[in-house]
């Protein structure tokens, strides 16, 4: 492992790690690994917002759920979620109360809005935009 010669080269080896390393890892480690992460995020990640990066970058592993550069899950698209039991659910994604490795959807009904979820990110399947109606 080479050492950075300055400050630039310094700033470049750190995003590197970020990109090559500690998002893909994100996109794929358990809630579990994720929750024990959360707690030495700032450690590990520098001042940065677990919300607005670890779980973020979790959720990428569902195109769906995610807008680049916005933290959080996407609330602007209608999603079909599929659970690992083969179940599914629609709905708008609530940032708001999809926290910590779960999800949660809210939908609109004869009756008014449901909620859907939460599921944990473990439980699902996949994701995908619901063609408009």
């Amino acid at each position: 492992m080479s050492v950075p010669a300055d400050f630039q080269e310094l700033v470049a080896s750190r995003r590197a790690w970020i990109d090559e390393v500690l998002r893909p890892w994100c996109q794929q480690a358990s809630q579990k690994e994720l929750r024990q992460v959360e707690q030495e995020w700032l450690d590990i990640a520098g001042r940065v917002d677990a919300q607005a990066t670890l779980w973020t970058w979790a959720w990428e592993r569902f195109d769906a759920l995610t807008w680049p550069d916005l933290a959080g899950v996407n609330e602007t698209r209608r999603v079909v979620v599929t659970l690992k039991d083969g179940t599914s659910a629609q709905g708008w994604p609530d940032s708001r109360a999809s926290v910590r490795g779960n999800l949660v959807l809210v939908d609109r009904t004869a009756e008014g809005s449901v909620q859907h979820g939460p599921w944990s990110i473990d439980n699902v399947q996949s994701a995908s935009f619901l063609e408009e109606e």
